[in-house]
């Protein structure tokens, strides 16, 4: 027997991957609702791209109020019905936080999380999505967003391990993770779903999917 879909899953991986197209998609199929990241709305993040190690700060505290008060919403609007698809997780903020804030910034990053994320609603599966640096640049450069441009190759593969590590890490919830290297989840149907059952079919534990391999 195949569970019913989700009704709280977050995607996750490293800038350029898909997140939010797949995350389109995937509530456009469950019938939920898409609950999207906002980096536009960032005004330090053009300049944190410009000058990191100035701007980090700024930009890790605007988008750990914006990603907290996404997330908090949900749970007072009853998150649960009719279900959210979600191209984040909070937890991804400590992991960019770590990589680019100085000792002393990243303690005081660390006192403003641990208030903020009290009692927010855990996924109940998160999709980790996995593609080489050299796949993620082009896509990050096919995609042509102006701020984007300034993002070098070792900052991306940074990121990247960053990643890994975290999800190497992972076990509050099922885990579905997918090598999303070569394989084209939005536009291709066939892609699309064969990944649906698989995240249909594998609601528990920690699983990986190779579309090549299938």
């Amino acid at each position: 027997m195949k569970s019913e879909a989700p009704r709280y899953l977050a995607i996750e991986g490293a800038i350029g991957v898909g997140k939010t197209s797949l995350a389109r998609r995937l509530a456009d199929a469950f019938g939920t609702e898409p609950v999207l990241e906002r980096p536009e709305e960032n005004p330090f993040l053009e300049r944190f791209y410009q000058a990191r190690a100035r701007f980090a700060l700024p930009t890790q505290l605007f988008f750990l109020f914006q990603r907290a008060r996404q997330i908090q919403a949900l749970k007072q609007s009853d998150m649960f019905r009719p279900g959210y698809v979600a191209d984040f997780m909070l937890e991804k903020d400590t992991l960019f936080a770590r990589a680019n804030l100085a000792d002393d910034e990243l303690r005081l990053y660390e006192q403003v999380y641990a208030q903020l994320r009290l009692d927010l609603p855990v996924p109940d599966q998160v999709i980790y999505l996995q593609a080489p640096v050299d796949v993620l640049m082009e896509r990050i450069r096919k995609r042509d967003l102006g701020y984007e441009h300034l993002i070098d190759r070792a900052y991306l593969q940074d990121v990247v391990d960053a990643y890994t590590q975290f999800f190497y890490h992972y076990t509050a919830g099922p885990l579905l993770v997918v090598n999303a290297a070569e394989i084209n989840f939005v536009d291709n149907d066939k892609d699309f779903t064969v990944l649906v059952e698989h995240i249909r079919k594998h609601c528990s534990g920690r699983h990986f999917f190779n579309p090549l391999a299938t």
